[in-house]
């Protein structure tokens, strides 16, 4: 027996939630997602839990917090949590000037109604540096609403640019109580997590023993559900947690997953910085003969980019780091590359950006999730992701929809010769990559971008 059928089988054996195709939606997109998410909040009757990296000071933000607060007024039963990053809410945007962050948004809220929602913060580690809350999906009531998006104006489309995710609507009970159950169980009873509405909040320093533990719990934690029977006309859905380098079960499945390819592999990311045990994985798929695509953000459509005409700043050399590490990747396989048998698609729309990952594998398996694919997500942050069992392709038609979309603004790269090299990058840049490669800090730096 092949290596590749051993992991489908492990893969196949995963305990999975039985699942109705027709109450698997995907939005195609933020439009869409800010319009849904509105209107489910507006319709909540019993739970309402937004767990996120950020909901930030803005007109989305906003729009998003008063509709929880109208929901709550309305219904003051209705159960209401709000969780985003501990350190992450504390600061302003990186560059900006020193601020109590989107906690004076939620402050200011709080004073200004009757009956409070809880909003938050969920300390991973000491320092955002070195970990923050990436967990995603929005529980409302007995559905669930999973994204890699955060909340704010250009995740949600507020105006006239957007950041491209993925956006998919799960009504399914048990699925919802699963999460939800981790949401309280792990998090919300945690010494660690604590209210951002009052001003008067403990300091992280004052935390630590409590973080400790929190990070060791998350460390062992998993999604409690009661595995069941899947029908031919169903599909199964299997919620996956990790955090840290070592017994992350959600990194060892994402592996099992891309070792399990037989034919067709297909892997979004929007940094293009793939720890080595997905990079070694790919490179095997390759060799067995799967057909292997990969979709990935242009350099410009990157959140950090700043074009060459604006005052460059240390953090706008990130997009070209993520390019120079997908140039030396397509080198390395060229020969794939001009046998089509590896396909590198560049996406770009605009000004807009590119946020969106995921993993599809042989039409069977769909993985949701908000894991960026890279050693970060692989070491420090808190992730998930929601697997999709699909045997008999009962959702074929809407993945391949969901597909077809994101590659609506893609360029394929012929050749490595196709993406821009170093000596070619604005001489700002040019002197940060060699000041990196100089100090030997290029691999330090991939480890926590």
């Amino acid at each position: 027996m092949d290596s590749a059928t051993v992991n489908r089988q492990l893969i196949e054996q995963l305990p999975c939630i039985a699942h109705n195709p027709e109450d698997l939606e995907t939005l195609l997109d933020a439009g869409s997602f800010r319009e849904r998410l509105l209107s489910e909040i507006a319709q909540a009757k019993h739970r309402i839990y937004l767990v996120a990296l950020y909901l930030q000071d803005d007109e989305a933000g906003r729009s998003v917090l008063q509709a929880l607060y109208d929901a709550k007024q309305a219904n003051p039963e209705l159960d209401v949590k709000v969780l985003v990053d501990w350190h992450r809410a504390q600061r302003g945007l990186i560059g900006a000037a020193k601020s109590d962050g989107n906690a004076a948004l939620y402050r200011e809220f709080a004073e200004k109604h009757e009956h409070q929602i809880e909003v938050l913060g969920v300390p991973v580690r000491n320092r955002e540096v070195f970990g923050v809350l990436h967990l995603k999906g929005f529980v409302i009531d007995n559905s669930v609403i999973y994204s890699g998006a955060s909340l704010n104006d250009i995740y949600l489309a507020q105006h006239d640019r957007y950041r491209y995710d993925r956006y998919h609507v799960l009504r399914n009970q048990n699925l919802a109580d699963s999460m939800a159950k981790f949401i309280t169980d792990v998090l919300v009873d945690s010494d660690a997590v604590n209210c951002l509405n009052q001003k008067d909040r403990p300091e992280t320093k004052n935390l630590k023993g409590a973080i400790r533990q929190l990070r060791s719990s998350l460390q062992r934690a998993s999604y409690d559900f009661n595995s069941e029977a899947i029908a031919d006309d169903q599909v199964g859905l299997t919620p996956l947690v990790g955090l840290g380098k070592r017994k992350n079960k959600l990194n060892r499945h994402i592996c099992t997953l891309i070792a399990s390819a037989q034919t067709e592999l297909t892997i979004c990311t929007p940094y293009f910085n793939f720890p080595r045990t997905i990079s070694r994985e790919v490179r095997r798929a390759i060799r067995r003969g799967v057909k292997v695509t990969i979709v990935v953000g242009d350099k410009t459509a990157n959140d950090f980019y700043i074009p060459p005409s604006e005052p460059f700043k240390t953090i706008a050399g990130l997009p070209y780091l993520y390019e120079v590490n997908l140039r030396t990747f397509a080198k390395q396989n060229e020969g794939a590359i001009a046998q089509r048998q590896l396909s590198i698609h560049l996406w770009k729309h605009n000004d807009n950006s590119f946020h969106l990952k995921g993993i599809w594998v042989d039409k069977k398996f769909m993985l949701i999730t908000g894991n960026n694919l890279n050693p970060r997500a692989w070491k420090l942050d808190l992730e998930n992701a929601i697997l999709v069992h699909d045997r008999n392709q009962l959702l074929a038609e809407q993945k391949q929809q969901e597909l077809d979309m994101i590659l609506n603004h893609t360029l394929r790269i012929d050749s490595y010769k196709y993406i821009e090299k170093i000596e070619t990058y604005p001489a700002p840049v040019r002197k940060l990559i060699k000041r990196i490669k100089t100090i030997k800090a290029d691999h330090l730096l991939n480890q926590i971008l």
